[in-house]
């Protein structure tokens, strides 16, 4: 059995100030996200789309993440302990930020970016889609380095003990995540996305990836605490969160090839 190492949650320690290992796990996605981008947009060639429309773009998406992802870590895990502790909503970099709730907050901030620059808002998303699942991969370690979001109890060879939670070997969930919904999803969106596509497909197959490998996932991951974090019918909160994304990708896959045919 292997045993979580435990690491400082502060990277970098400069007197009474510290940089957090989760905020520089962030600060990764988004330059992995400028450097990706860049690479994308030598390839789609569109006027108006070069790097200053990148940077602006990723400063609306920067708020949606943060905004959205904090915002539903709250909303949808655990409100009780927010609402008694409400100072403790601003404290981002000891983690806790929902995927689920950063990605309606990426929605509203495209949706307003794209009506901004009178550009079609589902075209938008299928250019970012590729470049979102590294930033995921990022923040997965970051899971990992903080020891939280810990997985299931399990016998498998390389099951881990957090001792910090227990003496109980347990599947190390946050790389199982980071494996699927970051590398996995990269690949097969970078991949799709380098063919020409009907507008609204690769978006569609971002839905589906990431609400299928999420919903795999959570088998091995102990489920959330807080209210949100009872299984209903055997599902967790993660798995219901993800259901709609996989059948909203699907149908927007079909629209998409149906209105290109």
């Amino acid at each position: 059995m292997l045993t979580h190492p435990q690491f400082d949650p502060v990277a970098i320690h400069l007197g009474s100030f510290g940089i957090h290992w989760y905020g520089l796990m962030y600060l990764l996605g988004f330059v992995t996200f400028i450097w990706l981008g860049r690479m994308r947009l030598r390839t789609l060639n569109r006027p108006g789309w070069d790097e200053k429309f990148l940077d602006d773009l990723l400063f609306y998406g920067v708020l949606g993440v943060v905004l959205g992802g904090r915002l539903g870590e709250v909303l949808f895990y655990n409100p009780g302990y927010y609402f008694s502790h409400p100072l403790k909503i601003f404290a981002v970099w000891e983690g806790g930020m929902s995927f689920h709730g950063g990605f309606l907050g990426v929605l509203a901030a495209m949706a307003l970016f794209a009506r901004g620059r009178k550009i079609r808002w589902l075209a938008l998303m299928d250019f970012i889609a590729p470049l979102v699942p590294p930033g995921l991969a990022f923040g997965r370690l970051g899971n990992f380095i903080n020891g939280e979001l810990w997985g299931r109890p399990t016998d498998v060879p390389w099951g881990m003990i957090f001792p910090h939670v227990d003496s109980t070997p347990r599947h190390p969930s946050q790389l199982y995540e980071f494996a699927l919904e970051g590398v996995a999803l990269f690949a097969l969106l970078w991949l799709y996305s380098r063919k020409p596509r009907p507008v609204g497909a690769v978006s569609g197959l971002f839905l589906i990836g990431y609400g299928s490998f999420r919903f795999i996932g959570e088998f091995t991951r102990n489920p959330d605490s807080g209210i949100f974090g009872v299984m209903t019918f055997g599902i967790s909160m993660g798995q219901w969160l993800s259901l709609p994304m996989v059948i909203a990708g699907v149908l927007l896959m079909f629209l998409s090839m149906r209105r290109a045919a």
